[in-house]
């Protein structure tokens, strides 16, 4: 039985490395296969270059940046249809949905973004976990990268997940509450709409 590809969007530290390893850790549980993943990987040739770029040691306009992250994307491309075509549960901090939410902010066509990434696989559900930016900033004072600290953009970008998060195969969960009780929200919904044993 192919896997499933659950994704977690939202903004920085809004909880979403935390609740991906909660996620597949209560799968694990269940005896499933779990492959976690994170974008952008700053591991690949590409992934590189968007740390660069983040870092300000690169000048990308928006749209450059936009084809970093999906290609970056499609990188890893094969692995997760592999491993979805092998049973496993494919477990993502950020995927498809980042571009389109960040790429709104700067001005792009969220059409466009879409369709550049028509071709990775489709997410069995996206997790929208919401924080205002203020409180990004609270959990994350230092090191933050350009558009992390830019609060103005922050907010564009919280607009365009809760537009994305009110269409499609979403769960739009508040991620200002404890780490216990997003988990357990996380758990409940994964169980029920993908009618896990």
């Amino acid at each position: 039985m192919p896997g499933h590809l659950i994704v977690f969007e939202g903004l920085d530290q809004s909880g979403k490395q935390t609740q991906a390893e909660r996620l597949r850790d209560a799968l694990e549980a269940r005896g499933r296969r779990v492959q976690l993943t994170s974008f952008p990987d700053y591991t690949t040739p590409i992934g590189m270059e968007i740390g660069k770029a983040l870092a300000g040691e690169r000048e990308f306009g928006p749209d450059v940046m936009q084809l970093l992250y999906v290609a970056n994307r499609y990188e890893w491309r094969p692995a997760i249809e592999a491993r979805l075509a092998e049973g496993w549960d494919v477990v993502s901090d950020r995927y498809l949905a980042s571009s389109v939410a960040y790429g709104e902010a700067f001005g792009l066509d969220a059409a466009w973004l879409l369709d550049i990434q028509r071709f990775l696989p489709t997410p069995s559900l996206t997790i929208l976990l919401d924080i205002a930016p203020e409180t990004a900033i609270r959990r994350k004072s230092t090191d933050r990268d350009r558009y992390e600290r830019d609060l103005v953009l922050q907010r564009r970008v919280r607009d365009g997940y809760r537009r994305l998060a009110s269409t499609g195969n979403w769960l739009h969960l508040d991620g200002e509450r404890a780490k216990d009780v997003v988990a357990a929200d996380v758990i409940a919904a994964v169980t029920t709409r993908l009618a896990l044993p």
